[in-house]
């Protein structure tokens, strides 16, 4: 079992940044599960398809119309309440399987960091626990 915590830097306000293969090498254990997990209120963790760019795009399209980031009724004074909503709707963290020492992935499955709010430093943490 481990726990171990990466430093990830954003670059624009809504990005989703794959980290996949991070999540990969923190591998230590054969059977079991992995956590990932981001303490940010404005960020999250995504489970999608990393095959086609496009997609990333799309969803940060599709998540801007739902939960504008410019709204005259936000009252939170950071101005960043479409943020924290965004964040909500994703999660704060994915579960995965460890079978024979790799992620239980779909073929086009890959791993996001969710940026809301950037462009920032941010933090995650990958814990794996036997099983």
């Amino acid at each position: 079992m481990s726990l171990v915590k990466h430093e990830i830097k954003s670059e624009r306000r809504m990005q989703l940044i794959n980290i996949t293969d991070i999540v990969k090498k923190d591998l230590d254990i054969q059977e079991g599960i992995c956590v990932v997990y981001t303490p940010h209120t404005t960020c999250g963790i995504s489970v999608n398809e990393n095959a086609d760019p496009s997609v990333c795009n799309d969803m940060i399209y599709g998540y801007e119309k739902v939960f504008p980031t410019n709204d005259d009724f936000y009252h939170h004074m950071e101005g960043n309440s479409a943020a924290h909503m965004k964040s909500s709707a994703f999660g704060c963290n994915q579960t995965f399987i460890v079978h024979e020492g790799k992620l239980i992935l779909g073929i086009w499955q890959g791993i996001y960091f969710c940026e809301f709010d950037g462009p920032r430093n941010r933090s995650f943490y990958v814990k794996t626990i036997e099983g």
